[in-house]
């Protein structure tokens, strides 16, 4: 297992996860059908956690909203898993298995989370009625749980893709072509909806489950973006890199800076104030998303370990493998045309 910086979870990668979700989402649809009545030994009930019933922090992914068994109930869950399956694999080829899985289970972790949080407010708020009747919990918090289902995890996967691929079409009711982004800002309007009621009903357990749900995608949506730049360290950096690259200064003077490699404005001083502090960088030419925000990176799925490349060299590269890192194929290209060199270095 790698170790990486870059993922809260130390680097765990969970290979073809999608699959495992619609697995799960489809094996919990059959047991809330066929078995509702152990649903309620399932569920993510905190009350009932602290008092042993340990094995409820992981089976209650397997509550979904949906039972029926009718052809149609069917069909739109063949539908829905095949959907969420695609879009979930797109993920995981785009971000790499590693962020793809840090994103999965910081929304299953916060969700669990919140569970405990939901506890602890209503026990202040409604500590005399728990204190007089322990059945009155008891009943309280089997209520609750049963907020608690795989729905908005999934939704955060649906956001998360339309964040990643704006522009991707898919077809509404199966013949609208339509941008996705237009559908995630739908989805947007409706969760935000469905928090107002929530909210105005006093239902505000089922507000926090919202809340911490999708927090995995907040994080992810500020991450993804380059607020890096509106730092004023880096806002510093950039008004001291036009400075230096003035033609006043003779920066634009090739002959100038190879002659002067210390001079005010040098390439080598120009490099140096480069920013560190990027998110993305390209394994072959290694740009960042600082230096070029106009690139998109990408990892790939074929190399061996988690390797990003940018938009030019994502398909233009010699895999990782064997220990070996990726190496541009313009330089394989050249050992091949000139063996002796090449196997000599």
């Amino acid at each position: 297992m790698k170790v990486s910086r870059e993922h809260p979870f130390g680097g765990l990668a969970i290979r073809n996860l999608s699959m495992y979700i619609v697995v799960i989402y489809a094996l919990g649809y059959v047991l809330n059908a066929l078995f509702p009545a152990l649903t309620p030994y399932l569920t993510l009930n905190p009350y009932l956690i602290v008092r042993g019933q340990v094995w409820r922090l992981v089976t209650w992914i397997l509550i979904t909203s949906g039972s029926g068994l009718s052809l149609m109930d069917i069909l739109f869950l063949m539908i829905a898993l095949w959907f969420y399956y695609s879009i979930g694999t797109s993920l995981e080829r785009s971000w790499g298995q590693e962020r793809y899985t840090s994103y999965i289970l910081s929304g299953l972790i916060f969700t669990v989370i919140s569970s405990f949080v939901i506890m602890g407010i209503s026990y202040l708020v409604y500590h005399s009625y728990f204190a007089a009747s322990a059945e009155t919990a008891a009943a309280y918090f089997a209520q609750i749980s049963g907020n608690f289902t795989t729905v908005y995890i999934t939704t955060t996967i649906f956001l998360a893709f339309a964040a990643t691929f704006p522009d991707a079409m898919v077809l509404l009711f199966f013949f609208i072509p339509i941008k996705v982004k237009w559908l995630g800002v739908l989805d947007g309007v409706f969760l935000t909806y469905e928090f107002i009621v929530y909210a105005v009903r006093g239902n505000w357990p089922h507000c926090i489950v919202i809340v911490a749900s999708l927090l995995n995608f907040v994080i992810f949506y500020v991450q993804s973006r380059n607020l890096y730049r509106f730092r004023p360290s880096e806002m510093k950096r950039r008004r001291d890199w036009k400075k230096q690259n003035d033609p006043r200064f003779g920066a634009k003077d090739v002959k100038f800076r190879e002659a002067n490699p210390k001079a005010k404005g040098s390439a080598d001083r120009v490099q140096k104030m480069r920013p560190t502090n990027y998110v993305h960088k390209c394994a072959i030419c290694g740009r960042t998303e600082v230096d070029h925000p106009e690139l998109e990176f990408r990892y790939c799925s074929k190399c061996e370990g988690s390797y990003e490349f940018c938009q030019d060299h994502l398909f233009n590269h010699i895999h990782a493998a064997n220990g070996k890192p990726p190496m541009a194929q313009a330089f394989q290209n050249m050992v091949n045309d000139n063996p002796k060199d090449g196997g000599n270095e």
